[in-house]
């Protein structure tokens, strides 16, 4: 199926054996991908596709709220973002996504922070993955001041 849409992202899975892929995409190093260990015949110690998600959710949130700040003129300090994926059984038996969980914590300038935490809460409502999730995101954001001027800052 080939739809034009305004921006593509084309991926490819090979299968390696056993419960091991590898997921290539134009440009990029090939990852390898595998069940996880928590399920039968997982591999310890390979990204699983349920690490990707919640990987994938966290980082967009995190480079929007990069790209915020920089549209804003907000002085980024520092960021750390965590991701937990929440897996369940659900009434019919299957393993499902039940939530995300993501939680930032995000350092700019004392008379920023205000903004920062406006532009962070903002950052939930555009990001990418999130929006094509079926399955709740819940984010924390920390915003707390640096104590020495941010470099680059606007």
């Amino acid at each position: 199926m080939t739809i034009v849409k305004e921006h593509r992202f084309p991926t490819s899975v090979r299968w390696l054996g056993g419960r091991l892929t590898r997921v290539s995409a134009p440009e990029k190093v090939d990852l390898d991908v595998a069940v996880p260990p928590e399920f039968r015949g997982g591999i310890e110690g390979t990204w699983s596709p349920e690490e990707l998600l919640v990987g994938s959710t966290a980082s967009c949130y995190a480079v929007t709220v990069v790209a915020l700040f920089e549209r804003l003129g907000v002085p980024l300090a520092d960021l750390a973002v965590d991701g937990i994926g929440h897996v369940t059984r659900r009434a019919d038996g299957k393993l499902a996504f039940v939530a995300i969980e993501v939680t930032a914590k995000v350092v700019t300038e004392a008379e920023w922070v205000a903004a920062a935490e406006a532009a962070a809460r903002e950052a939930k409502e555009v990001c990418l993955i999130s929006l094509a999730l079926d399955v709740p995101v819940h984010v924390v954001v920390q915003v707390s001041a640096s104590r020495q001027p941010v470099l680059g800052a606007a």
